[in-house]
C-alpha cells in the first residue's frame, strides 16, 4: 500500500508558489453520524518532516487508535494546524453539506491567523470558498501528507469530544461509535430518545422524535 506524500504540495510550488508561500491540507469528520458537530482540519506540514512524523502519517481511517493518538499528538506539536466546527443546531439548520464547508472554511480561518497560506487542498470534490487557491483531492487523505494530517487532527479531536459527551448520555456508546446509528445507538434512540446533541434533521433521528410524540410514521 502507497503512503500518501508531498507530490501534490511540490506540484502547485513547481507551479509558481514562492518559497515562503505555504499549503495547507484540509479535511472533516463527522459528516455521517447522527449526534455530535461536524470538525474539520487545517494543516501546514513542516518541510522536511521531523523524524517524528516522517512515514507515519496517513489516512486517518488507516491508523489504531493508540497510532493515530501518538501522531496527533507530533502533528499538533511540530505543525501549524487550526480545527474548525459545525455545531449540531448548524447542520439541521444549513444541512451537512453547507455545515461541512463553514467547519473547513473556520479551521482556514484559524490557521490564517497563525501562518500565511495562499493554497489549500481539500478532501474530496467539493472545496469551501477561500480567500486562496483550493484545490479538491479525491481520496486526499490516501495521496496528500497534508491532507491526511488534517484527517488525524480531525478524527482525534471529534473522537476526543464524543467521550466526553458520552459521559454524559453513555446508553448511546458515543465513547465508541463516534455517534454514527450503530446498533446500540440506535436501541438506545428508542428506549430513551433524542438529546440536545442529536442531528434532528437526520432521518432516524428525526423518526425517533415522532415516535416520541405518538405520531405514525
Amino acid at each position: 500500500m502507497s503512503l500518501p506524500d508531498f507530490s501534490i504540495e511540490d506540484s502547485l510550488v513547481r507551479q509558481g508558489l514562492g518559497d515562503g508561500d505555504a499549503v495547507c491540507g484540509i479535511d472533516e469528520v463527522g459528516r455521517g453520524p447522527l449526534a455530535g458537530p461536524v470538525i474539520a482540519a487545517a494543516v501546514i506540514l513542516p518541510r522536511p518532516l521531523p523524524p517524528e512524523l516522517s512515514g507515519h502519517i496517513r489516512d486517518s481511517k488507516k491508523l489504531s487508535a493508540a497510532k493515530r493518538a501518538r501522531i496527533a499528538a507530533a502533528i499538533r506539536e511540530f505543525s501549524v494546524f487550526s480545527i474548525g466546527a459545525a455545531c449540531v443546531e448548524e447542520i439541521d439548520r444549513i444541512n451537512i453539506l453547507n455545515a461541512t464547508m463553514t467547519a473547513m472554511t473556520r479551521a482556514f480561518e484559524g490557521l490564517r491567523e497563525q501562518s500565511f497560506c495562499n493554497h489549500a487542498l481539500i478532501d474530496g470534490n467539493r472545496a469551501p470558498k477561500l480567500p486562496c487557491k483550493t484545490l479538491t483531492v479525491i481520496k486526499g487523505d490516501q495521496t496528500s501528507l497534508s491532507i491526511a494530517a488534517a484527517s488525524i487532527i480531525a478524527k482525534e479531536h471529534r473522537d476526543a469530544l464524543m467521550r466526553r459527551l458520552a459521559e454524559e448520555h453513555p446508553e448511546y456508546g458515543w465513547d465508541s461509535n463516534a455517534g454514527y446509528g450503530t446498533k446500540t445507538h440506535m436501541e438506545a434512540l428508542k428506549q430513551h430518545g433524542v438529546t440536545a446533541h442529536h442531528r434532528r434533521s437526520f432521518a432516524p433521528v428525526h423518526e425517533s422524535l415522532l415516535q416520541q410524540k405518538n405520531i405514525s410514521i
